[in-house]
């Protein structure tokens, strides 16, 4: 897509970059930084977890399941429907539960074995008990997290 409406993103490569992206940029520029962004709405309490690890058995649709409906317990959230689940022959499984305040998405690869949670609320919970429940539910060989 060309033209006034298009957008690209640009890569960042240096640390004046880093620096130049607080800065106002042209119309068909788009820049992320690593920074946090203005708050827009400090009166609402927002928490996001990333959660990432490897496993040595892949994970199916009854786990995926199992384990949404029991975070919710480990986070302390009201779920207001199950979980729901699909597969793509492409990329493997993905999950979401809705909670009253947010949810959580699920994503879980075959080749590698490897999945990828993302926990967003707009209520507090304890982000180290759900990366242990979740290093001992999947069995992880290795875990990641990034609470941002």
């Amino acid at each position: 897509m060309t033209g006034p409406s298009s957008v690209t993103a640009r890569p960042l490569h240096s640390v004046q970059d880093l620096e130049a992206a607080t800065v106002a940029t042209a119309v068909d520029d788009v820049i992320v930084t690593v920074e946090p962004p203005r708050d827009l709405a400090p009166s609402i309490h927002r928490q996001r977890l990333i959660i990432e690890g490897t496993c040595t058995e892949p994970i199916t649709d009854e786990a995926i399941r199992t384990y949404l409906t029991q975070l919710s317990g480990v986070c302390g959230m009201t779920t207001l429907i199950a979980p729901v689940t699909h597969r793509s022959e492409r990329y493997g499984w993905a999950g979401w539960i809705h909670w009253e305040t947010s949810g959580a998405h699920f994503y879980a690869w075959e080749s590698p074995l490897f999945f990828s949670i993302d926990i967003y609320t707009c209520k507090a919970f304890d982000a180290v008990e759900a990366v242990r429940f979740t290093r001992d539910f999947f069995d992880a060989t290795e875990i990641v997290a990034r609470s941002v």
